[in-house]
């Protein structure tokens, strides 16, 4: 009995001391980590305060250099005062230089200035001279090429009647007239006055003969041109042996004579078939004739 209760003891005191080396352990593990952690923690705490070492190195340079700019202030206190008095001395007379030369270019650059300003005046004022010479040249030209035009410009011609007899069929621009030989309603853009064959034609006023054809609607057709851009046609005629193209005519003169040529109005009687155009436009004759 005895040595079981020993061996008992035994395996107790042993579980003790297992347990105990095991806590101890534990316990030296736990310190060594948090001594790790807190070295850790002082370092980051140090950087992040920005005392590194790059920094703390920087430190002892900036001493030194306060020492040696302390002795450099220390050794220029050692001056004399004849020494400070001369300094002053050469201030002095540099400033008062100075500003005399600073005054002369004041002075320079305003009388400068002025001379420039005067010399643009002079300028603008012969360029305004010149302006207006050259203004009132302009207008005076500009009358001289208004009245030239006002004189150049022509009077409408006067138109007389080329060929005396009754109107057989009027001017019809914006109507319709019916045609004998057609046998429909046509438009008529000048008139027809009656008149017998071989009866002379005259000139309505004076121009210029611009064409003689042989139209295949209206026959022989003498077409003269007069100022302001008017023409006159004569057409359904017999003869135009009396004037040629390029031919300056005067009012009154002989033409040509009636006939009867025209196609387009071949049934009617005996006529001159007249117009009046004006810039490509057809006039109504029996408005113009005097």
């Amino acid at each position: 009995m005895r040595r079981e209760s020993r061996k008992q003891e035994r395996s107790s005191f042993k579980t003790l001391i297992y347990v105990s080396g095991s806590i101890a352990l534990l316990v030296i593990i736990a310190f060594i980590i948090g001594f790790i952690a807190f070295s850790n923690k002082i370092e980051n705490d140090a950087l992040e305060n920005g005392f590194s070492t790059s920094k703390i190195s920087d430190l002892v340079p900036n001493t030194i250099k306060n020492e040696t700019n302390t002795e450099e202030a220390s050794s220029s206190m050692g001056k004399t005062v004849n020494e400070v008095q001369n300094n002053v001395t050469n201030n002095v007379v540099n400033n008062e230089e100075e500003h005399e030369t600073k005054s002369y270019s004041n002075t320079t650059s305003t009388s400068a200035g002025a001379n420039t300003t005067k010399n643009d005046k002079e300028t603008n004022n012969v360029d305004e001279e010149k302006n207006t010479a050259e203004t009132s040249t302009n207008e005076e030209k500009t009358e001289e090429t208004e009245n030239n035009s006002q004189e150049e410009q022509t009077e409408d011609p006067v138109f007389g009647v080329p060929v005396e007899g009754e109107i057989l069929r009027e001017f019809a621009k914006d109507k319709l007239v019916y045609s004998e030989t057609l046998q429909e309603w046509v438009v008529h853009n000048g008139i027809d006055i009656k008149a017998d064959k071989t009866t002379v034609v005259k000139a309505s006023s004076n121009g210029k003969v611009s064409s003689i054809k042989n139209d295949p609607r209206y026959g022989l057709t003498v077409t003269i041109e007069h100022s302001n851009g008017f023409k006159t046609v004569y057409a359904n005629l017999l003869t135009a042996e009396f004037v040629t193209e390029g031919e300056a005519v005067e009012a009154g003169q002989t033409i040509g004579t009636v006939g009867n040529t025209a196609t387009f109005e071949i049934l009617d009687e005996a006529h001159l078939h007249f117009e009046i155009i004006k810039d490509g436009e057809y006039l109504d004759p029996s408005i113009y004739i005097k």
